[in-house]
């Protein structure tokens, strides 16, 4: 039990970290390199890379972030780990609440109804169509990287106490 409550730890903090720092990476840098851009260069390029994303990688992460982090919690349980377990629970809580909720209903319908646009030709159109969408996307992005690295938080809390309960 405890050789598999370790790894399901391990595999949660990086499973967790990974979802963080891509939420993190776009923050600091694409969205603020497609703001800096030919607006239409933008919608192409993000466009692009909301299609992209949809990818087994990012899925895995994405969606196996409260997955993995409940059967920790569950594990942990088991084990007898009270305080690890309920760190592990929080972790996967806080990011479906905050992280894969606001995803699902407001990215997702932002980026499809930024596909279904036709990039103009005229760069006030699009400067006006890219001014809409980025603020608003960027500041969910922030609430959803916000909510991921507090998960992030709870499951280093985790592995914390589980060190400290001498079952690492």
């Amino acid at each position: 039990m405890q050789n598999l409550l370790r790894s399901f730890a391990f595999t949660s903090l990086i499973i967790t970290g990974a979802i963080f720092g891509i939420f993190y990476a776009w923050i600091c840098t694409v969205m603020w390199g497609l703001d800096a851009a030919d607006p239409r260069i933008a919608i192409a390029a993000m466009q692009a890379m909301n299609a992209a994303i949809r990818n087994a990688a990012f899925s895995i992460a994405f969606f196996g972030t409260p997955i993995i982090c409940w059967l920790t919690a569950l594990i942990a349980w088991r084990a007898g780990t009270g305080k690890v377990a309920v760190a592990f629970a929080l972790a996967g809580l806080v990011f479906m609440l905050g992280t894969a909720i606001p995803t699902g209903t407001i990215s997702v319908p932002m980026n499809q109804a930024l596909a279904l646009l036709d990039i103009p030709k005229d760069e006030a159109l699009a400067t006006s169509i890219w001014q809409d969408y980025s603020p608003k996307w960027q500041l969910w992005n922030q609430i959803r990287a916000g909510f991921a690295g507090i998960s992030l938080l709870f499951v280093g809390y985790g592995i914390f106490q589980l060190e400290k309960s001498g079952r690492v």
